[in-house]
C-alpha cells in the first residue's frame, strides 16, 4: 500500500442506501411533444365521492439529458427498448437534451405537460444542480424509480506513461495544469471522484480547483474521442462507457471506484487496492414531470416495475455491468432527499462549491 502525506483524509459521508459516496462514495428550454394516450379504467367509488380513474399509457417518452453515447443515453435507450420489446407500451421514443450536467434536460422536464414522460437522472445531475446553481431542481420532479448503480473507472490512453493511479495522482500534484482529466459535468460523479482522490492524496480542499485541470464533457462518447485523440491525459466515467476501448487495448484502466473489483474488468484493481481509501458508486433512476396526478404516477411506476421484472432487463444489466438497485415509492423519495443533502456536503468538503 502506498502511504500518503495526509493520513486518514477520507470523508465518511454516505450517499446512497446500501452504498457510500465517500467512505472511507444558455438555459435552453425544450418543449417536447411526444405521442401519449391515457385510457381510463373504471374504479369502484361511492355515491358521495367518485373513485379516481385508473390511468394507462400507450406511449411513454424518455428523455436522455445528455448527448448520445454516455450512461444516461445508454440507460434511456435500454429502457425504451425493453418497454417496447415487452409490449408494455406501443412506443417509447427517446429524445436527447444535453447540456450543463443534465440541468438543461431538467429545465425541459419542468415545462413538460405530457404526464407520459420519463427522464433519466442520477448522481451526476444532483451535483450539477448545485455547481450550476440551476433554477430547475430535482425536488420539483416526481420520483419514479431508482434503477441502477455503476462503478466508475479511471483510464488513460494505452500509450500513456502513467501505469498506476499513483503515477497519475503524483503527476497532477506536480503539474496539475499539464495533466488534463476529462469526465462528465462539473460537480458530477466523475468530478467528485477526481476531487476525492486529490483530497486523499493530501491536497487541501481550497487548492483542488486550482490544482485539478478538469475538462467536462457532454457524455461518454466525447470522452472516448478526447482520450483516443490524446487531447487529455486521463478520463473518468462509468465502466460501461469505457469497457469496449479497454478490452480493445485502446485505453488502460488504472482502477475502479467500487469496493470490490467489477465483473467486466476483473483484472483492474480498486482504488482501495491502489492505496487510496476512496469508494464511490454512481446511481441512475427515472423521474417524471412535476404536477402529474397520483394516478399518472402509479401508471408510470407500474410500467417501470413490469420492465424491471423482465428477463430482457436482466440481460441489459448483465451486458452493461450495471448493478440492480431498484427502489420505488417512499423509499426512492427518501433516498433522493438524503442524496441531495449529502452530495451538497461532499461538494463543499472537497472544495467544488463554496
Amino acid at each position: 500500500m502506498r502511504s500518503h502525506s495526509r493520513p486518514n483524509t477520507t470523508a465518511t459521508i454516505p450517499t446512497r442506501l446500501g452504498t457510500r459516496l465517500l467512505r472511507t462514495g444558455v438555459v435552453a428550454l425544450a418543449a417536447i411533444s411526444l405521442a401519449a394516450c391515457s385510457t381510463p379504467a373504471a374504479s369502484v367509488g361511492t355515491a358521495e365521492e367518485p373513485a379516481a380513474e385508473a390511468v394507462s399509457f400507450d406511449s411513454i417518452s424518455v428523455i436522455a439529458p445528455a448527448d448520445p453515447g454516455g450512461g444516461w443515453d445508454q440507460t434511456a435507450r435500454a429502457i425504451s427498448q425493453v418497454f417496447t420489446d415487452e409490449k408494455l407500451v406501443a412506443s417509447a421514443p427517446v429524445t436527447n437534451i444535453g447540456g450543463a450536467g443534465g440541468t438543461v434536460g431538467l429545465a425541459a422536464l419542468a415545462n413538460e405537460k405530457d404526464p407520459a414522460t420519463l427522464m433519466v437522472t442520477g448522481l451526476v445531475m444532483v451535483g450539477a444542480v448545485e455547481t450550476n446553481q440551476s433554477a430547475s431542481r430535482i425536488e420539483d420532479t416526481v420520483p419514479i424509480a431508482k434503477m441502477t448503480e455503476e462503478a466508475l473507472v479511471l483510464v488513460v490512453p494505452a500509450s500513456s506513461p502513467y501505469k498506476t493511479t499513483s503515477d497519475l495522482v503524483d503527476a497532477i500534484i506536480k503539474d496539475g495544469a499539464g495533466v488534463a482529466v476529462t469526465g462528465g459535468s462539473a460537480g458530477g460523479a466523475d468530478h467528485i471522484l477526481a476531487g476525492m482522490l486529490l483530497t486523499e492524496a493530501g491536497i487541501p480542499a481550497e487548492d483542488i480547483t486550482s490544482k485539478l485541470n478538469y475538462i467536462a464533457n457532454s457524455g461518454g462518447g466525447e470522452a472516448v474521442t478526447m482520450l483516443l485523440g490524446n487531447t487529455v491525459q486521463a478520463g473518468i466515467s462509468g465502466v460501461g462507457e469505457f469497457v469496449e476501448q479497454i478490452n480493445a487495448g485502446e485505453l488502460r484502466a488504472l482502477a475502479v471506484s467500487s469496493p470490490e473489483r467489477v465483473e467486466l474488468l476483473p483484472d483492474t484493481e480498486t482504488l482501495i487496492e491502489s492505496g487510496y481509501d476512496v469508494e464511490m458508486t454512481n446511481w441512475r433512476g427515472l423521474v417524471a414531470p412535476g404536477g402529474i396526478s397520483d394516478e399518472e404516477k402509479a401508471a408510470l411506476v407500474e410500467t417501470v416495475t413490469a420492465m424491471h421484472g423482465s428477463a430482457a432487463w436482466e440481460a441489459v444489466l448483465a451486458e452493461k455491468g450495471w448493478a440492480d438497485a431498484f427502489v420505488v415509492g417512499d423509499d426512492f423519495d427518501s433516498f433522493l432527499t438524503d442524496n441531495i443533502a449529502e452530495v451538497t456536503t461532499t461538494l463543499t468538503t472537497i472544495g467544488l462549491i463554496g
